[in-house]
């Protein structure tokens, strides 16, 4: 898993509240368990008419906002179905940060299994990073993990706190696999052993 340290890019302003994994990626696409390819299809029916032409007003659709790496989204993001495949969709399509009042628990620690941050602050700070997030491409924001900040365009610093486990996986890049791998000497050696000793097994 790619390690996320500190993260300068484009913020994009999603301010709606309850947008659930069906909107973020459509049942009709999880037709693989491939964690790439999903990206395009990101909020797909409020990123596409019928006909598969893009709706020009929403978020990710205009110009400013097509490398989007931190999304500002509303409260209660990510509930709904327990997939996994909505921040595989997340992450392919670019974003590596979301932040957001709150997350559905699943969601939650399915991004940070698959090498996104989800940050959760009160109302008013992310109010102050969603302005911020509205001016467009040239206003980039900063997250940076060891330190537990984001720094806005202006220069303004709003503290986060993230569990220290978790923190940890992220900056070494270490998923469930990745974390098992850590161990596989122990694993080996008690492996070793038990066949010795039970060589019938």
């Amino acid at each position: 898993m790619e390690k996320f340290e500190k993260l300068t890019g484009i913020a994009a302003p999603m301010p709606l509240v309850n947008i659930d994994t069906d909107m973020i990626i459509p049942k009709v696409f999880l037709k693989s368990i491939k964690r790439t390819g999903f990206g395009v299809n990101l909020f797909d029916e409020m990123r596409y008419n019928r006909d598969g032409t893009e709706i020009e007003d929403f978020v990710l659709n205009k110009p400013q906002y097509r490398n989007t790496e931190i999304l500002i989204a509303g409260d209660n993001f990510g509930c709904g179905s327990s997939r996994e495949h909505a921040p595989w969709a997340i992450k392919d399509f670019g974003i590596k940060c979301v932040v957001s009042t709150s997350f559905a628990d699943i969601f939650f620690n399915n991004c940070f299994k698959n090498g996104i941050l989800p940050i959760v602050l009160p109302q008013e700070q992310i109010d102050l990073l969603m302005a911020d997030a509205e001016k467009g491409e040239n206003a980039r924001m900063t997250v940076d993990l060891e330190a537990q900040e984001i720094t806005t365009s202006d220069g303004e610093v709003v503290k986060f706190d993230v569990d220290a486990f978790k923190k940890h996986c992220l900056l070494n890049g270490l998923d469930d696999i990745g974390l098992s791998l850590e161990k596989v000497a122990s694993i080996d050696s008690f492996e070793e052993k038990a066949a010795q000793a039970r060589p019938w097994v």
